[in-house]
C-alpha cells in the first residue's frame, strides 16, 4: 500500500466527521448531478429539438433505464460496502476478491439485459405506457440504449466502487468525462446530424462507453488501493452471495421504481393522455436532481459508515448518520420550496411551447413533490441500513414506500380524484413510510448508543 493510500485509510478512521462527509460530498454532489445529467440533457433536446410526443416516448422508456441501474446497483452497491467494510477491517485480499467477482457479475448481468430486453421489449413498452403515438420515438431510442447495457452497468457500477474505497475525486471526474461527452454529443447528434431521438440514444451509449472504460484503467493502475486482478476473476459463492445479499436492497428499490414508474405512466395514459406522461418525464428529471443531491450524501457517507463500522468505531458511525439526516433534510427543504416558487421556469426549460404540457406539469409537480422534504431522512436511513450489513431492514424501508404503499395509491386514488388522485398517491405513499422508517431508525439509534457506551467503557479502562 502506497502512502497516499494509508493516508487515505487513516482519514476514513480519524479525520472530523464533518469535514470528512464534506470534503467527499463535493466531488460526489458533482458526480451524480453529473450522472442525472444523462437523461435530463437528452429530455431538454427532444423536448426542444424534437417535439412534446418525442418527449412522452422516452419518458415511457425511462423505467427500462432504471431496471438497468437496478442490476448495477445490485452488484456495484453491494460489492462497494462489502469493499468498504474489508478495508476498514485491513482485509485487502478479500476486498480485491470482491472487486473482481463484482467485475464479472457486471459482465454477465449486461449480457442478460440486452438479450431479454430484446427478446420482451415490445411488450414491455406497451405495459409502460407506450401508446400508438409514441412508439416509434421509444424504440429508437431504446434500440440503440439496449446494445449499449454493458457499457452503462459496468462503467455506473464500477465507479461506484472507486468511491468506496475512498477515492470520490477520481470517481467525480469519471463523471464529468462520461456526462461532459454527452452534453456535447446530443446537440451534435440530435441539431447537427438530424438523428433525433436516435441521436440522443447513441450519444448516450458513447458517453458510457468512455466511462466504463475510465474506471477500468483506474483499478489497473495504482491510484486504486485495489487492483483488478485476472486471478479473482473466478467466481466465489459465498461472495457471491456476500455482493448480493447487500446490493438486493438497492436492487429491489431500483426495481420497484421502475414498476411504479411504469403504473404512473399507465394511469397517466388512462386518466391524463400522452401529455400527462410527458409532463411526468420532466417532473422525474426535475425530483432526480433533488433525489440524486440527497444520494451524493449518501455516497459520502457510505464508505465512512462502512469502514468505521467495520473497524467497531460506533460514535463515528452515529455522528455520520445524524449529521447525513440534517443535511439530507435541509437540501430537501430548499428543493421543494424552489419548486413550489418557479414551477413554469423549470417545465420551460424541456419545452416552451406546448401551453397544456406546461399547465399539466406545474400541477403535477406541486402536489406530486410536495412532501419532499420527508424524503431525505428516508434515503440517509436506508443507506445506513445498507451500509452496515443490515439488508433484510434496507429492502423493507426501500420496498415499503414503492411498493407496499404507492402502488395500492396509484391504483386507488385516480378512481375518486381523476388525476389529481395520480399526483396525491406520492405524497401519501411519502407520509405514511415515514412514520415507519423513523420507528426502525430510532431503534438503531438506541442499539449504537449501547455500542458507544461499550466502546466509551473499553477506551477508559486502557
Amino acid at each position: 500500500m502506497t502512502q497516499s493510500h494509508s493516508l487515505l485509510i487513516k482519514s476514513l478512521e480519524n479525520h472530523p466527521i464533518s469535514s470528512l462527509l464534506w470534503k467527499n460530498f463535493l466531488p460526489a454532489f458533482i458526480g451524480v448531478v453529473v450522472n442525472s445529467l444523462y437523461n435530463v440533457v437528452d429530455r431538454i433536446f427532444i423536448g426542444q429539438g424534437v417535439d412534446a410526443l418525442a418527449l412522452s416516448g422516452l419518458s415511457a422508456v425511462f423505467p427500462v433505464m432504471i431496471i438497468q441501474m437496478a442490476f448495477g446497483m445490485l452488484i456495484g452497491m453491494g460489492a462497494g460496502v462489502r469493499i468498504s467494510i474489508n478495508l476498514g477491517q485491513r482485509d485487502y485480499h478479500r476486498a480485491e476478491k470482491v472487486l473482481g467477482n463484482a467485475f464479472v457479475m457486471l459482465l454477465l448481468v449486461s449480457l442478460i439485459i440486452t438479450s431479454l430486453g430484446f427478446a420482451i421489449k415490445d411488450p414491455m413498452l406497451r405495459l409502460f405506457g407506450v401508446s400508438d403515438a409514441t412508439s416509434k420515438y421509444a424504440n429508437d431510442y431504446l434500440n440503440i440504449v439496449l446494445f449499449g447495457s454493458v457499457f452503462n452497468v459496468v462503467g455506473f457500477s464500477l465507479n461506484n466502487l472507486i468511491r468506496s474505497e475512498g477515492n470520490a475525486r477520481t470517481a467525480m471526474v469519471s463523471m464529468m468525462i462520461s456526462a461532459g461527452a454527452n452534453i456535447l454529443l446530443d446537440p451534435l447528434f440530435i441539431f447537427v446530424f438530424k438523428m433525433g431521438v436516435q441521436g440522443a440514444a447513441l450519444a448516450t451509449v458513447i458517453s458510457q462507453m468512455l466511462l466504463c472504460g475510465w474506471v477500468l484503467i483506474h483499478f489497473r493502475s495504482t491510484r486504486s488501493i485495489i487492483r483488478l486482478r485476472l486471478s479473482n476473476f473466478r467466481l466465489d459463492s459465498n461472495i457471491v452471495w456476500y455482493i448480493i445479499s447487500i446490493g438486493f436492497a438497492p436492487f429491489s428499490m431500483q426495481l420497484a421504481s421502475s414498476i411504479v414508474q411504469g403504473a404512473y405512466n399507465m394511469q397517466l395514459t388512462k386518466f391524463g393522455g400522452d401529455i400527462a406522461v410527458g409532463a411526468m418525464g420532466i417532473i422525474n428529471s426535475v425530483s432526480v436532481f433533488l433525489v440524486m443531491t440527497v444520494i451524493a450524501i449518501n455516497m459520502a457517507a457510505q464508505p465512512i459508515i462502512g469502514f468505521n463500522y467495520g473497524a467497531r468505531h460506533y460514535r463515528r458511525v452515529k455522528e455520520t448518520l445524524i449529521t447525513g439526516i440534517k443535511a439530507a433534510t435541509l437540501l430537501c427543504i430548499t428543493g421543494l420550496l424552489m419548486i413550489e416558487i418557479f414551477p413554469d421556469p423549470i417545465i420551460k426549460v424541456f419545452n416552451h411551447d406546448n401551453s397544456e404540457l406546461l399547465e399539466t406539469g406545474r400541477n403535477g409537480m406541486r402536489i406530486l413533490l410536495a412532501a419532499m422534504p420527508l424524503i431525505g431522512f428516508q434515503i440517509i436511513a436506508g443507506n445506513f441500513f445498507q451500509s452496515t450489513g443490515k439488508a433484510g431492514v434496507a429492502a423493507l424501508l426501500s420496498l415499503l414506500r414503492q411498493v407496499i404503499i404507492l402502488l395500492p395509491a396509484l391504483m386507488i386514488l385516480p378512481h375518486f380524484f381523476n388525476i389529481q388522485g395520480v399526483w396525491l398517491a406520492g405524497p401519501v405513499a411519502d407520509t405514511l413510510s415515514a412514520i415507519v422508517v423513523l420507528f426502525f431508525l430510532w431503534r438503531e439509534i438506541k442499539r449504537l448508543n449501547v455500542h458507544i457506551r461499550y466502546e466509551t467503557r473499553h477506551l477508559e479502562k486502557q
